[in-house]
């Protein structure tokens, strides 16, 4: 029988946990998430019911009440002062032993899934008031968008190739994952793909003649990217090693393995990325997803039309976009500056 693709398995796995999650709060908070249902993934779910399970656990305490037995009247109760002091403990609390901080993103996200829920328990009659529209979201502060220069994009993939400042064990460990490595880091790098996309990669996903895989975005859809020849030389490389892995099973169809010749994992890539990137660029702390950030940078910057780069990304609103880019508009102000002669 043959193996259910990377995404069906995820989303097998979100569910599962959210299912053990709704065994722990009220009989009322499932038909919550039968409602979103069509209109959200697995993911987005799944945090949905950590961040309420957390907001249950702190009114339990408050009313000195089992979860379970928190009524809708009880919620019906609650007052913006309540929630305000919710958003308040969340900051900084200890919970089994570990020490949890949330700062304004956290808080954002938290109270989100606060205003999706008390929204659809007010909209279904279930609560005579919605006590959340009169909580304020948490002001974002942009963060500096951190990624790499032309030629620290240079270093890492020669760091790759030939690991020079890493330890004698990476290096070591070099030498068996070279070609899977450099591929990793040339299709991040040369595609602007999601961590999740490049996991969720099929051999048979690709097409050389093209030039191009197919990828399951975010929701599910599908869509086809397009790479350049350098990153189909790195594809190429470690196709030919993954080739001969005799021990591999014939219903693995996984593109990037990991030693133990399974689909490898988020976190694997995680490592992996920042093992060549702290070796490169030791004060910037890269991620996957700045190797995107890297990308989406590159391709503005050759094509100064940001509706290309948000096609490409995959961002539904070119809004995000321009707020994740925008920086690089320095560069066109500092062009800029020279156009206009004195003299």
């Amino acid at each position: 029988m043959a193996k259910i693709s990377y995404h069906k398995e995820r989303d097998i796995i979100n569910q599962e946990k959210l299912s053990e999650i709704l065994t722990t709060l009220p009989d009322y908070v499932p038909d919550f998430f039968i409602a979103i249902e069509n209109n959200s993934s697995t993911l987005t779910r799944l945090n949905y019911g950590y961040d309420l399970r957390l907001f249950f656990e702190y009114i339990s305490e408050k009313l000195n009440k089992k979860i379970t037995d928190i009524t809708l009247e009880d919620l019906d109760n609650i007052k913006a002062r309540d929630i305000e002091r919710f958003l308040s403990y969340i900051s900084y609390y200890e919970k089994d032993g570990k020490t949890f901080v949330n700062k304004e993103r956290g808080k954002a996200r938290k109270l989100s899934a606060l205003r999706s829920f008390f929204k659809f328990l007010f909209n279904s009659d279930l609560i005579s008031s919605n006590v959340i529209t009169k909580i304020s979201t948490p002001k974002i502060h942009q963060k500096e968008i951190i990624r790499l220069e032309v030629d620290e994009v240079v270093k890492l993939l020669n760091q790759a190739e030939n690991p020079t400042n890493l330890t004698k064990r990476e290096q070591g460990y070099n030498k068996i994952t070279k070609e899977r490595d450099l591929a990793i880091m040339s299709v991040f790098l040369g595609t602007g793909i999601r961590i999740s996309e490049l996991v969720g990669l099929n051999v048979d996903d690709i097409d050389f003649n093209n030039n191009s895989f197919k990828i399951t975005r975010k929701g599910g859809n599908e869509v086809v990217l397009y790479f350049s020849d350098e990153v189909k030389d790195a594809m190429i490389s470690w196709l030919k090693i993954r080739d001969e892995i005799k021990t591999l099973d014939d219903d693995e169809k996984a593109l990037f393995l990991s030693l133990q010749r399974k689909r490898i994992t988020p976190r694997a890539v995680e490592n992996l990325v920042k093992k060549y990137s702290q070796a490169v660029t030791p004060l910037k702390k890269i991620s996957p997803h700045k190797l995107r950030s890297t990308y989406g940078t590159n391709l503005y910057r050759e094509t100064q039309d940001i509706y290309i780069v948000a096609d490409v990304l995959g961002h539904k609103d070119v809004n995000t976009t321009k707020k994740h880019y925008a920086a690089i508009s320095e560069d066109i102000r500092r062009n800029a500056s020279t156009k206009v002669k004195l003299r």
